[in-house]
C-alpha cells in the first residue's frame, strides 16, 4: 500500500509538463527555410507567453498523456501557487497503481485518496497523509516519496525553454476548446536547459534544475516541447514528448482557468492515516 500510495503521489507531482493534436506535418514550414529574423520574432512570441506563465497565481487545467513506468492517464486539476494548494482527480492505467485516485495538497501536506483498498488496510481510513516536512531517506539514501513536494509546481514552468530549440518554428493557427490560437514546436536538449540556468535566479534555478533531474531520472535527453498560444498572449495548452528509458513520456495540458481562488481543504482526520506517524511507530523513518 505504502509502495501505491507513493507511485499515485508521484504521478501526480509529475504532472507538470503536459498532449492534443500535434497538427498536421505539411503545414509546417521547412526548418531550413526559417530565417534568424524569423526565429527571433518566433521566440519573442514564446517569451512573452512564458512571462505570463511565470505570473499566474492559479491554474487550472486538463491533462492526458502517459508517464513512463506510470502506464497512461487523464488528470483534472487546480493548483495556486501562493499559498501551495492542489486538488486533482486523476484515472490511471495500464500499470501497478491503475485506477481512480484524488489527491489534495494543502497545509504543507499532500493526501492520496486510496480508495477501498486503503481502508481494507488502514482500519477504514481511505486516506493516506504525507507530511512534506517529515519526509526522509529510505534504504539506501533514496527517497521514496522524492518529487512529492513538487506536487504544486506550475505546469507550464519549463516552456520558456522552447525559445531555445534551434528548430523552433511556428506551425499556424489552430482551435483549442473553441479558443483560436498559434501552435508552436521545437526540440531542447536537457543540456542546453541546463546550461541556461546560469542566467536564472537562485530560486529559480534551484526549481528547475530539480525538474530536470526528474526527466533524467526517466532517462529523457531531450524534449519535444508544443505551445498553443492565444490572442492574450497566454498559454491554453502544452505539451511534452520523450523517449525515457520505460518508455514515451507523452503529456498534454489544456488550460481551462487561470488567477481565479483555489480552495482546498484536508480529508477529515477520522478518515485519515499520517504516513509519518505509522512508520515511526513501527520504528521506520517514511
Amino acid at each position: 500500500m505504502y509502495r501505491k500510495a507513493a507511485g499515485l503521489a508521484l504521478a501526480g507531482a509529475l504532472l507538470g509538463g503536459a498532449v492534443a493534436c500535434s497538427g498536421d506535418s505539411s503545414a509546417q514550414p521547412d526548418r531550413k527555410s526559417v530565417s534568424k529574423p524569423v526565429r527571433v520574432t518566433l521566440a519573442a512570441a514564446i517569451e512573452r507567453a512564458a512571462a505570463k506563465n511565470e505570473k499566474l497565481t492559479s491554474v487550472s487545467y486538463r491533462m492526458t498523456g502517459r508517464i513512463p513506468g506510470q502506464g497512461s492517464l487523464e488528470a483534472r486539476a487546480a493548483i495556486g501557487f501562493k499559498p501551495a494548494v492542489m486538488r486533482m482527480n486523476m484515472t490511471q492505467k495500464d500499470a501497478a497503481q491503475s485506477g481512480d485516485v484524488e489527491m489534495r495538497l494543502v497545509g504543507g501536506a499532500f493526501y492520496v485518496n486510496g480508495g477501498k483498498e486503503a481502508a481494507a488496510e488502514l482500519d477504514g481510513k481511505s486516506w493516506i497523509k504525507f507530511d512534506l516536512s517529515a519526509m526522509g531517506k529510505g534504504a539506501g539514501g533514496q527517497d521514496p516519496f522524492a518529487g512529492v513536494g513538487r506536487a504544486d509546481r506550475n505546469p507550464a514552468e519549463d516552456s520558456e525553454s522552447l525559445t531555445a530549440a534551434k528548430d523552433l518554428r511556428k506551425v499556424g493557427p489552430q482551435t483549442v476548446d473553441g479558443v483560436a490560437t498559434t501552435h508552436y514546436t521545437g526540440t531542447v536538449q536537457l543540456a542546453t536547459m541546463r546550461q541556461s540556468l546560469v542566467n536564472e535566479d537562485a530560486a529559480t534555478r534551484k526549481r528547475r534544475e530539480k525538474s530536470l533531474e526528474e526527466y533524467e531520472k526517466m532517462g529523457v535527453s531531450s524534449l519535444t516541447m508544443d505551445m498553443w498560444i492565444d490572442g492574450n498572449d497566454q498559454t491554453k495548452q502544452f505539451r511534452i514528448r520523450a523517449k525515457g528509458a520505460k518508455g514515451p513520456l507523452d503529456l498534454t495540458m489544456t488550460f481551462l482557468d487561470y488567477n481565479k481562488p483555489v480552495v482546498v481543504t484536508a480529508p477529515p482526520a477520522s478518515e485519515t492515516a499520517d504516513l509519518a506517524e505509522m512508520f515511526k511507530g513501527a520504528g521506520q523513518e517514511p
